[in-house]
């Protein structure tokens, strides 16, 4: 199984009493929720992609942390994560490290980079059954007025009709997913779980 999450920001203070609010009393309290939900989702074998903003704790507190963490990880990088240029830091817990990647899942593709790409590399490509064959997925934004920016980017390039190559038209695909943490209480998801969160919380009107 494979799962993603973005924007965890382990150890970062600002994020749980002024950015996000998460609400937590301590920093320490929030650290230990966010292990506690991951590890009861992720299994030892399953695939996580974090993308970004993984810890803004010193190279020893992210290490602690990535060592109780379930799975096998893989990171995209976010601005916030400082920590991996320490020398002290242990980055033979992630298959890799990357800026961008672009993998495949359930036969389609994922787009995979910290900053929301608003037009990503395969946008429109659908499946024989009409369904996305690319989704974009991104953090960086966490639940903000950004966020509210590009639902509404979304649902306008939605409405929009592309002329094909058989000059025929049709709606543009924009299949943007912000795989925010506390979106999902801190638990990562399947591609089908961020999808269908999504589509339910923002395009249910779209029809």
């Amino acid at each position: 199984m494979r799962y993603y999450i973005a924007d965890l920001h382990f150890y970062h203070r600002a994020m749980n009493e002024k950015m996000d609010q998460r609400g937590f009393s301590t920093v320490e309290e929030m650290n230990e929720y966010m292990v506690e939900q991951w590890n009861k989702k992720v299994r030892k074998n399953d695939e996580v992609v974090i993308l970004g903003d993984f810890s803004f704790g010193t190279a020893e507190e992210t290490n602690q942390i990535l060592a109780r963490l379930h799975g096998r990880l893989y990171l995209i990088v976010g601005n916030h994560d400082h920590v991996l240029k320490h020398r002290k830091m242990d980055l033979s817990r992630f298959v890799w490290v990357k800026e961008y990647a672009e993998m495949s899942d359930g036969g389609r593709k994922v787009v995979l980079c910290h900053y929301p790409i608003m037009c990503y590399n395969g946008q429109y490509r659908l499946k024989p059954d009409g369904s996305p064959a690319t989704y974009m997925l991104y953090g960086h934004v966490h639940d903000t007025m950004d966020q509210q920016l590009l639902v509404q980017f979304q649902k306008q390039t939605r409405t929009a009709r592309a002329v094909t190559a058989d000059g025929t038209k049709r709606p543009i695909p924009c299949n943007m997913i912000n795989c925010f943490c506390m979106y999902s209480d801190y638990q990562p998801l399947t591609l089908e779980e961020w999808v269908a969160f999504t589509e339910k919380r923002w395009y249910t009107d779209q029809g």
